[in-house]
């Protein structure tokens, strides 16, 4: 009830406006953030690439791009928070606005673009967090950087978090960075995945720990592509999978006058999408590589959903954001054992 009364004042405002402000009005709560969320109960540890997560619902990548609120999210009672995408190096993001309410639909279109401040600054805010449970962070390619060349830059952001980070992911598949979804693509994806795991064996050994090596994929993939980037992970020994990033579809909200916007589509109309990708990847992997099912949870049920379509581990974002930490204990309860 009491969020159901912020979130309206809130969707008066911005949507970045509102994220901001609801971001910083949470870390004034302090300890009190821990009020809002759910507390520890038994049998919801899951072990997933080697980790023992507290719970199975996360935070997915988006919603903390710098890790400024590490600790205020963690509070409310999720398993492990992923924070990001970052560059190397700051950059705006595109221009604004780059965000839009589909309220009827419980939806976002974003095309915020990787907007961050870069990565020496997202580790001097981990540095400066008290949380030491699971941590994600979520490495990208700055939009000025050549697609030929954006391994160097999952290298530099690799290189730069990998102490800090429980797990790194790569993500391959934002619709709102140029031609970033081509790394994807077999050959690019095999460079790009080669260079990334070389690279992991080398900091495992300067820092005597192997941290797990996850991949954020898009929905909008045909089954062949599902089947050619199943077969690269599992050649290449990545951790994880992460299923899925937004849509560039529009199917299911062609109505809304805010569809027309440029961008990825989150939310309720997600879950059908991105949990028929999740079940693809899930029978292309065998069990070979575990998965983590993101996009379109609103309800307890749909992250059900996700873990029977073969997820181990789910993140909410967009739900987040229409119901609020309500829907982190409500996900728990639903996949407790």
């Amino acid at each position: 009830m009491l969020y159901s009364l912020t979130r309206a004042a809130l969707f008066k405002l911005d949507p970045e406006v509102a994220h901001d402000l609801t971001l910083k009005s949470l870390s004034k709560l302090g300890p009190g953030a821990a009020l809002l969320g759910a507390g520890e109960t038994r049998n919801e540890t899951r072990r997933v690439m080697g980790i023992d997560f507290p719970n199975p619902v996360g935070l997915a990548a988006g919603l903390d791009k710098n890790g400024e609120y590490i600790d205020a999210l963690a509070a409310l009672g999720f398993g492990f928070i992923e924070i990001g995408t970052v560059t190397p190096r700051p950059q705006p993001g595109n221009p604004k606005p780059r965000m839009f309410r589909l309220v009827g639909h419980e939806a976002l279109v974003n095309r915020l673009g990787f907007n961050n401040d870069g990565v020496e600054k997202l580790l001097a805010n981990v540095e400066r967090a008290s949380f030491r449970g699971v941590l994600g962070i979520n490495i990208g390619k700055n939009f000025d950087t050549p697609i030929e060349k954006a391994a160097g830059d999952y290298l530099a952001c690799l290189d730069a978090v990998y102490a800090k980070a429980s797990y790194v992911t790569v993500n391959i598949s934002s619709p709102n960075t140029k031609n970033l979804r081509d790394l994807q693509s077999g050959e690019k994806l095999e460079e790009l995945l080669s260079a990334v795991m070389a690279r992991r064996k080398s900091l495992a050994q300067k820092h005597g720990k192997e941290k797990p090596i996850a991949v954020k994929v898009a929905p909008d993939l045909e089954d062949a592509q599902v089947d050619a980037i199943a077969a690269i992970a599992i050649k290449h020994g990545v951790d994880a999978l992460i299923a899925t990033n937004t849509t560039v579809s529009r199917e299911g909200v062609e109505s809304d006058p805010r569809a027309a916007e440029t961008g990825g589509l989150s939310g309720r109309p997600l879950m059908a999408r991105s949990t028929a990708v999740l079940s693809k990847f899930s029978r292309a992997l065998g069990g070979a590589v575990p998965l983590i099912g993101v996009g379109g949870i609103t309800t307890g049920a749909d992250a059900h959903a996700k873990i029977a379509a073969g997820a181990s581990l789910v993140q909410v974002y967009t739900g987040f954001i229409y119901r609020g930490p309500h829907l982190i204990s409500e996900a728990r309860r639903a996949l407790r054992t």
